[in-house]
């Protein structure tokens, strides 16, 4: 049996729906947290409509991610296309939807990153994401970096 060919995960932030949203879409709230692990990211464009393209940057290692916004609805749903240029070796493109569920003061996010143009490791992005959303929980104040 061959492992999913997808990545799908839930957390539950202690912020407001708008709030995790903005983390999400606005560059400099981008720079502040998104990438796994160590990575930083160091530049981050954001044209935040249907049809509109992303670009981000990451370091140390030049890895460098590119997208376009199929779906949005703030602040409650992101739909985008993820293809690394550079700095990854898997640079099939795949797509990413991103729910944002008003849980009042806190806010569900449930992540799938599907879709994948072809045959390859997806466990990696699993891993990524882990990582990725831990430095969002972080971000929005809710606990101190290790």
């Amino acid at each position: 049996m061959s492992p999913p060919a997808f990545v799908r995960l839930v957390e539950v932030f202690d912020a407001p729906r708008e709030r995790v949203f903005a983390a999400w879409t606005e560059p400099d709230e981008l720079k502040s947290w998104w990438g796994p692990g160590r990575y930083k990211t160091t530049r981050a464009d954001v044209d935040l409509r249907p049809g509109g393209r992303y670009e981000l940057v990451l370091e140390p290692g030049a890895m460098h991610l590119v997208g376009e916004f199929c779906e949005i609805v703030p602040p409650e749903r992101l739909v985008y296309t993820w293809q690394w240029v550079s700095g990854v070796p898997d640079t099939r493109e795949s797509l990413v939807t991103v729910e944002f569920r008003d849980l009042g003061a806190r806010t569900e996010v449930v992540l799938l990153h599907d879709s994948f143009a072809g045959p390859g490791p997806v466990d990696m992005y699993g891993a990524g994401w882990t990582s990725g959303l831990a430095k969002l929980r972080i971000h929005l104040g809710e606990e101190e970096a290790a």
